[in-house]
C-alpha cells in the first residue's frame, strides 16, 4: 500500500487571527506544518506528499527546508475557494502510480503513529476510512427557527477528523459524479458517501485536534511536548 497525502494548507486562518496563516504559526519554535509533516513521516506507507497551498504562498518551501522527510514532496498546487476544490486539484496532481489517497488538514499538527496506522489499515480493508470520536453531548436537530425537530441518538454519531483515506479510483469517480456540486461537501467522506461508497470510521484521538481558534492554540501550547 503506497499512499499519497494531499496536505491541505491553503487556509487563511482568519478565525485564529495573527499576521500569518495559522499553519505557519509556531509553538516553541515549531510551526503547525512542520509538526504535522514530522508526524506523517513516521508512517512508512506514505510515499508522496502533495502540498495544496494558497496562491502566492512562499512560506512552505522555507518551512520544510532542512526537514529529512522519507516521502517525496511534490511541487505544490494552488488550492481553490472551497475545501473540496482544493482536494480535487491536489488529487489531479498525484502521480499515476498512487492508488491510495489520504487527505490531511495542515491545521491538525498531532496525528499520532497509532492513529495513522489505524486509519490506513481500515482503508485498506474497507476501501475508505476516516478517524472519528464518539459524541458525548446530546445533539438536537433544529429547524430554521431554532425549534427542535428531533434528538439524535448520540451512540450512532461520530465527530470525524483527518486524514481521510480512500482508494484513488473511488475518489475520482465521486468527483466526476458531483463535479458541479463539490462546494456542498464539507469533507471527503461525505463525497464518497454520496457516490455510494462505504466509509469506515476508525478510532480518532482527542489530541488529533484541528487548530482553529486561539483557544485551540492555547491548548496546543499545553501539549507542545508532543510536537516532534
Amino acid at each position: 500500500m503506497q499512499v499519497g497525502v494531499l496536505f491541505l494548507a491553503a487556509g487563511s486562518g482568519q478565525r485564529l487571527g495573527g499576521e500569518i496563516p495559522k499553519q505557519y504559526q509556531c509553538v516553541n519554535g515549531i510551526s503547525l506544518i512542520e509538526s504535522g509533516l514530522r508526524h506523517l513521516a513516521i508512517e512508512k506507507r506514505i510515499s508522496w506528499l502533495q502540498p495544496v497551498l494558497a496562491a502566492g504562498d512562499e512560506r512552505f518551501s522555507t518551512c520544510i527546508d532542512g526537514l529529512n522527510l522519507p516521502f517525496r514532496v511534490l511541487p505544490p498546487v494552488t488550492g481553490g475557494p472551497e475545501r473540496a476544490e482544493s482536494m480535487c486539484r491536489g488529487l489531479a496532481a498525484l502521480p499515476d502510480a498512487c492508488k491510495w489517497v489520504a487527505v490531511q488538514d495542515a491545521a491538525r499538527p498531532l496525528p499520532s503513529q497509532a492513529l495513522l496506522a489505524s486509519v490506513l489499515d481500515a482503508a485498506e480493508k474497507y476501501g475508505a476510512a476516516v478517524p472519528g470520536l464518539p459524541v458525548h453531548d446530546t445533539i438536537k436537530q433544529v429547524d430554521a427557527d431554532g425549534c427542535v425537530v428531533t434528538t439524535l441518538n448520540r451512540a450512532c454519531l461520530r465527530a470525524v477528523q483527518t486524514p481521510q483515506v480512500a482508494r484513488r479510483d473511488w475518489l475520482l469517480e465521486a468527483v466526476h459524479r458531483f463535479a458541479d456540486n463539490l462546494a456542498c461537501f464539507t469533507d471527503d467522506a461525505a463525497l464518497l458517501e454520496a457516490a455510494g461508497f462505504p466509509v469506515f470510521i476508525s478510532e480518532g484521538e482527542m489530541n488529533n485536534r484541528k487548530i482553529t481558534t486561539q483557544q485551540d492554540m492555547d491548548w496546543l501550547r499545553r501539549h507542545s511536548e508532543e510536537m516532534l
